[in-house]
């Protein structure tokens, strides 16, 4: 916990109390207010704030607007990622220097029905490609537990500014682990939805077949009535199955122990003796499974044998959508463009050079080859076949377990600048987040440690649609866990 979480005000309230105590006559605008004064801008967690809008909708919860919404007067930070009408959305790109989207995105809808007050949108890695946040047009974003380490990516402005204490709920996205990452390196609750289960109609596409919006907060139960909200049903969305919600209800009736629940380790997640887990997270984790005994669950050994080809499979897959998604950024019909134009053809091609960063373009580049001719077959369908033999491996550990748990992330947060020029390094990384995203499936990542001042995430992974039972696991380890702290 950083020193700014000891000092703030939002962080001893959950997103729960809060909405409870605005209905009950306590100042909306008061605490917006207090918020927009207590952001700490050297970390950089923000693109843009909306302090007027975010002020006029508390004025109006304070009026008595919306009073029964689930989620009144509660503020949230929004990954810029996803589409805002008329909050700039930028994707941390220059390539979309000046775009104010005319539409908001489903989840964005369903928050201000449910009363949201958004304050601002976050900062990412460009299009969500990283896992770090360093490869911001605008800039790194500093973790809050110590500011001379990354927050993770690619959400890590949503992850820096929950464990800051600025906000008690925050939206990210997940295409590799772009959620689970810097909730484990900041020291909160994220949690990548099962496919299909909230809708993207929004959300700025990278890897359509692999991303998900996905709830972040400070603890497992505004995880839980955030997912609430967002997970309603959109017909824009053809891939979205959308859901009736009951997820905070269900947590807060089911026991706080866990006997009956059968708990698979997958030992691939644990490097298998590679020296890829570090040691502080591997001792966190068996440490949290022991809390998981104590509360009754059954752990034992699963195996995920094809895990050592998922992140290769991975990042052909979405390098390849990645080049296919990104080819409509032109800046000819919004965004970055020049004074003057030239021939189309160079004009293209000089606004794209320009406003994409390296990381950008890297993918873009290898995205198209593994498309190209002749290497199509070799790669993309190759890549296609391992995805469903990981799905397969994953259907069939949770046919004999109700949750797998495994470390988040294989190292606590590194320093900034210690990966960045280093594209493999960083890919690593993700070793334990990719296969999630391949199968599908569900997984929360929660506290279960920390590395001196590093936070350590642990990840309770589910069948696909049942966010329920890996929220109950991750509350019951949750309180367990902070009554022994």
């Amino acid at each position: 916990m950083s020193k700014k979480q000891e000092e703030s005000e939002v962080i001893m309230e959950t997103a729960c109390k809060l909405a409870d105590d605005f209905r009950n006559g306590r100042s909306c605008e008061e605490f917006i207010e207090k918020i927009f004064e207590g952001i700490d801008e050297n970390l950089n967690a923000y693109i843009t704030l909306s302090r007027e809008d975010a002020l006029d909708s508390a004025r109006r919860v304070d009026k008595g607007e919306n009073k029964d919404g689930k989620l009144s007067g509660v503020p949230i930070a929004i990954k810029d990622a996803i589409s805002t009408r008329g909050i700039p959305t930028t994707c941390a790109s220059h390539i979309l220097s000046g775009y104010i989207p005319p539409y908001d995105a489903h989840v964005i809808e369903l928050l201000k029905r449910e009363g949201a007050i958004i304050i601002g949108k976050t900062n990412m890695d460009e299009f969500s490609m990283g896992t770090s946040t360093e490869t911001s047009y605008f800039g790194p974003v500093k973790n809050p537990c110590d500011t001379t380490h990354v927050p993770g990516g690619s959400s890590g402005g949503s992850s820096a500014t929950l464990a800051a204490g600025d906000v008690p709920l925050a939206l990210g996205s997940d295409t590799g682990g772009s959620i689970r990452c810097p909730a484990s390196f900041c020291g909160v609750v994220g949690l990548k939805p099962t496919y299909g289960l909230v809708s993207r109609y929004g959300l700025v596409a990278y890897a359509n077949s692999l991303e998900q919006i996905g709830p972040m907060a400070c603890n497992v139960k505004d995880t839980a009535l955030l997912l609430d909200v967002i997970s309603g049903p959109d017909k824009r969305d053809s891939t979205q199955v959308g859901s009736d919600g009951g997820y905070l209800d269900s947590i807060e009736a089911g026991a706080k122990d866990l006997k009956g629940l059968r708990v698979g380790v997958p030992r691939e997640f644990f490097g298998e003796g590679e020296g890829i887990i570090d040691p502080d997270v591997e001792k966190s984790v068996h440490d949290g499974l022991s809390i998981f005994e104590d509360l009754g669950a059954e752990v034992t050994e699963v195996q995920l044998p094809n895990t050592k080809y998922a992140l290769a499979a991975y990042y052909i897959i979405a390098m390849s959508e990645a080049s296919s998604n990104l080819a409509r950024f032109d800046g000819l019909r919004y965004g970055l463009r020049f004074e003057k134009d030239m021939d189309w053809h160079t004009t293209f091609s000089e606004i794209r050079a320009k406003g994409f960063g390296e990381e950008v373009k890297r993918r873009i580049l290898l995205g198209t080859y593994a498309l190209s001719a002749g290497y199509y077959g070799k790669y993309y369908i190759k890549a296609l076949t391992v995805r469903t033999m990981i799905k397969n491996d994953f259907d069939s550990a949770l046919k004999g377990t109700d949750v797998l748990v495994a470390p988040t992330m294989p190292f606590p947060a590194f320093k900034l600048g210690e990966k960045v020029n280093d594209p493999l390094s960083l890919y690593m990384a993700d070793v334990n987040t990719v296969p999630i995203n391949l199968a599908g499936v569900p997984s929360i990542s929660i506290t279960c440690g920390y590395s001196g001042k590093l936070p350590i995430g642990l990840q309770v992974i589910g069948r696909s649609f049942e966010e329920g039972t890996i929220l109950k696991a991750a509350y019951a380890f949750e309180e367990s866990y902070n009554s022994n702290l």
